[in-house]
Order: structure tokens, then C-alpha cells, then sequence
């Protein structure tokens, strides 16, 4: 018996410390950031067995090998159909203003297309009126209706839009539903599932979550896109998920979600279906890239003296191109910078880049929610704080609910809004969208709106925060050492 339970005693600890040279080796190959490497060491070696089951739950994996191989080959894949689209040089801005020059060549160079013009953009602050909105528009579809978001909660508003494409996928109109297994968890429990196939309605559970999965990748890796493509030619993005705000997560005592979507009629649609191509094909692997814009759709645009770049992150396509968009645009400040964002835990790169873009003169602002749904986030985020106010940002706490919006404002001219947070796991991991927006009208009007939500905040006050409890500086420095694996 006792020969027995020390071999299985050595077996385990043999097998443990080979789990652990294992890990530090994947550790160490890698190229992260030094702040990441280090937490990751300090994890598995400070909490045995945990530290381990969190990193293969979280450290490694990213996509499963069949959806790996089919991101990798998605990219060169559409290098055809960019060479398509590039022929269609009529759609395309040759100049930006200098404030978005920049960005637009990173853009350029590392996907390949400039930014494309012709288009009509409306910027919409309301949830409740952009769903009103996207009902009528889809009620009036023709030919196809495609959409992706993060979070589909039944309920309100929500069930009405489900209804309109019910009723349009019975008229003939080709809808396709792509939802993230997690996120909309509640939709896919729900009766609406069978209801939308039954009408016809296509549905994929984006990046299922069972217990087979759970070994193959990681759980985290999520699809946080929202998009929305009708008939080719209109199209919705930005950071409002398919839920009621009247309803969703009234429980939590945090007030509404506050949102900002662009509604867009144009050729930047065919941009933006090519990225849910993309990630349609990853799930499926089918592929449905949309038709090529033609002159008749620009016939109703008069805008041409605005630029639209589309940015894309996620497996299988361009590496960490939304990190950079983010540096480029912040070191292209020359007055203003206002950012907005639900989530502040960013890299040492950015917050190098909005300390120094503060320090050189510019009139930097970050407005984030004064109440969070995220404790490990808020508390992270603390941490830059002091860094922040001594560099010169202000930073704003929005009071009247959670601000959800994610936006970038540089000089009144170059506007940034997506999905995309300013934490690692959107920066490094998430399948994003950013729109990069180069039109002095739409900037005027997210300058307004960024306005609003500043009237909203509370300023938050140098001399007071250096003051604050010495246990909250200690608790700040605990979540810190967690926020390069958020």
C-alpha cells in the first residue's frame, strides 16, 4: 500500500513539474509584453494546480484546429476579392485630411484597400430609436438581412425585431444570424430559436461553449462584433448589443446601457460583409462574400469629401491592427483627444501614448462609467488612474447609467467607434470592429454627443483621489497584477 501511494505521490508531482516547465516554455517562446509574461510565471508558480487549469482555460488556445485553418487561409482567400473590389476605384478617397492620414496608410498597408467614400452616415446615441430605426429598415429589406452581435437577450424590443425578420425571411428576404454562444446564451435557451428556422432564418451559436471545447480553446475568445448588412448596401456597427434598455440587466441597480451605432448607406457595406464573410465561413465554412458595389449605389450619396476605413481583428485576420489603429490615431492628436470607454485597462503602449499625447499640449479627456457591471474591471482600472491625472487627462465618471460606448475623437476631425474596449482581451483576442471615420460633419455631431456625456460625469479630483483609503490602494494593486490577463 505504501509502495503504492508513493509511486502515485511521484507520478503526480512528476507529471505537475512537467505541466510546469511546459507552460513556461510556451511562456517564455512567445513574444508578450513583459508585464504578461511575468503574471502568467507568478500565476502557475504561486498557485499550484489552479494556476495551471487557468492557463489552459486562458493562457494558450485560441481557436480550434479546423476553425485555425480556415482563418488562415480566409485572408489570402479575400486577397482575391480585394483585388476585385480595388478595380472599382471609384469608391475609393484618394486624399484625407492630415489628422487621419496616418491611419488611414496603416489601414492601407495592412489590409490592403483605402478608405472608401460615397457613403451617408447617421450617428445614433438612442437604443431604443436605433432599433425603431433598424425594424423599418429591415421591414423594407429586398433581398438579404445579415447580422452578428455578442449579446441577442429575448424580451421588448428585442422580440420585435426577431418578428420583423421572421415576417422578412417568409417573404423570400435571405436572413442569416450569427450569435455568440455565450453572450446570447439566453437566446439560444429560448423558443426563438426554432421560431427564426422554421421562417427560414439561418442561425449559427458562434464559438459554442461545452466541455469537449473547453480543452481545444480558449473560453474567453469571444465574438463581441455587432453588425448589421441589409441589401448590400445599409449597414449598422458600434457598441449597442440586441437588447431592450429598458430591460437588460435592470436587476443590477446601474441604470441603462448607453450606446452609440452608425447607421451607414454606401459601399462601405461591402467591406464590412466581406468581415462577416470571414467570420461566417470560420463557423460554417461557407462562403458568402457580398457582390461588388456598383455606380447606381452612389447615385443617392452626395458625401464625398468623407473617408471610411473598416478594422477587423480576430483569428485569421490582420495581428493586433486595432492596438496600432488606437497608437497611430492618439499620436495623431494635436489639440483634442476624447476617448470613451466602459472598460480602461489598457497596455503600457496606449497608456504611454495618452500620457505623452497629454503631456505634449493636447486637451486629453477619457469619460468611463462611474458604476460598472465588472468589479475585477473597475478595480483594475483604478490602478492607472494616478498615472493618468499626473500626466494631465481628465477623467470623466458617467453617472446617469452604464456607458457602454466606444469612441475616439482626435482635433474634431478623425472619429474611431466600435466594439473594441480599451482592455487586453479586445485588444489581443476578440473578434472587433472599429469604423475609422474621416468627416468633419459626423465628427461635429460625436463631439456633441461626447459633450453630453461630460455633463453627465463627475470630474474626478486629483487632490481627492491621492488622498483616498490606503486599503483601496492596496486593493488596486491586487486586481492590477490581474489586468494583463484580462
Amino acid at each position: 500500500m505504501d509502495i503504492f501511494y508513493d509511486s502515485t505521490t511521484c507520478l503526480v508531482v512528476l507529471i505537475y513539474w512537467l505541466l510546469i516547465v511546459h507552460i513556461t516554455y510556451c511562456i517564455l517562446v512567445k513574444r508578450r509584453s513583459i508585464p504578461s509574461s511575468m503574471s502568467w510565471l507568478l500565476t502557475i508558480y504561486i498557485i499550484p494546480f489552479i494556476g495551471i487549469a487557468i492557463w489552459f482555460f486562458f493562457g494558450e488556445f485560441y481557436l480550434e484546429k479546423r476553425h485555425k485553418r480556415i482563418a488562415k487561409k480566409i485572408w489570402s482567400i479575400s486577397n482575391q476579392y480585394l483585388n476585385q473590389l480595388k478595380s472599382c476605384k471609384y469608391i475609393f478617397q484618394i486624399k484625407n485630411s492630415e489628422v487621419a492620414t496616418s491611419l488611414f496608410q496603416l489601414c492601407k498597408h495592412r489590409q490592403g484597400i483605402s478608405g472608401i467614400k460615397n457613403n451617408k452616415i447617421t450617428l445614433l446615441s438612442d437604443n431604443k430609436k436605433t432599433i425603431n430605426i433598424l425594424i423599418r429598415d429591415i421591414y423594407l429589406a429586398r433581398k438579404n438581412i445579415e447580422m452578428v452581435f455578442y449579446i441577442w437577450k429575448p424580451g421588448g424590443l428585442a422580440d420585435d425585431v426577431a418578428m420583423a425578420l421572421i415576417d422578412s425571411a417568409k417573404r423570400g428576404i435571405r436572413c442569416r444570424l450569427m450569435l455568440d454562444s455565450a453572450g446570447s446564451l439566453d437566446f439560444f435557451r429560448s423558443p426563438w430559436v426554432q421560431k427564426m428556422k422554421k421562417s427560414g432564418i439561418q442561425i449559427v451559436e458562434a464559438l459554442k461553449v461545452n466541455l469537449v471545447r473547453m480543452f481545444l480553446r480558449r473560453l474567453d475568445l469571444r465574438q463581441h462584433r455587432k453588425i448589421i448588412l441589409i441589401d448590400n448596401y445599409i449597414s449598422y456597427s458600434g457598441s449597442m448589443n440586441l437588447v431592450d434598455p429598458n430591460l437588460f440587466k435592470k436587476s443590477s441597480g446601474i441604470g441603462q446601457w448607453i450606446d452609440l451605432m452608425t447607421r451607414i448607406e454606401g459601399p462601405i457595406a461591402t467591406t464590412i460583409g466581406m468581415i462577416y464573410s470571414c467570420d461566417w465561413e470560420i463557423e460554417t465554412g461557407c462562403k458568402i462574400l457580398p457582390k461588388l458595389p456598383n455606380k447606381e449605389m452612389l447615385q443617392n450619396v452626395s458625401n464625398k469629401n468623407s473617408s471610411i476605413q473598416v478594422i477587423a481583428s480576430g483569428p485569421g485576420f490582420p495581428k493586433n491592427v486595432i492596438h496600432q489603429a488606437l497608437l497611430t490615431a492618439i499620436y495623431s492628436a494635436r489639440n483634442e483627444l476624447i476617448m470613451t470607454t466602459p472598460y480602461l485597462v489598457p497596455s503600457d503602449d496606449l497608456l504611454h501614448a495618452i500620457c505623452t499625447a497629454a503631456q505634449r499640449g493636447v486637451k486629453v479627456s477619457i469619460i468611463i462609467p462611474l458604476y460598472h457591471d465588472s468589479v475585477l474591471v473597475k478595480w483594475a482600472s483604478r490602478v492607472f488612474f494616478s498615472e493618468l491625472l499626473e500626466a494631465g487627462v481628465k477623467i470623466y465618471q458617467f453617472k446617469n447609467g452604464l456607458l457602454h460606448s466606444k469612441s475616439i475623437l482626435v482635433d474634431r476631425q478623425l472619429s474611431l467607434i466600435g466594439t473594441a474596449n480599451l482592455d487586453m482581451r479586445s485588444l489581443w483576442l476578440n473578434f472587433e470592429i472599429t469604423l475609422v471615420i474621416d468627416d468633419t460633419n459626423f465628427s461635429k455631431k460625436l463631439s456633441l454627443i461626447q459633450n453630453e456625456y461630460i455633463s453627465n460625469s463627475e470630474l474626478l479630483d486629483k487632490d481627492l483621489w491621492y488622498n483616498r483609503a490606503y486599503w483601496k490602494k492596496i486593493l488596486e494593486k491586487i486586481f492590477y497584477f490581474l489586468s494583463p490577463l484580462l
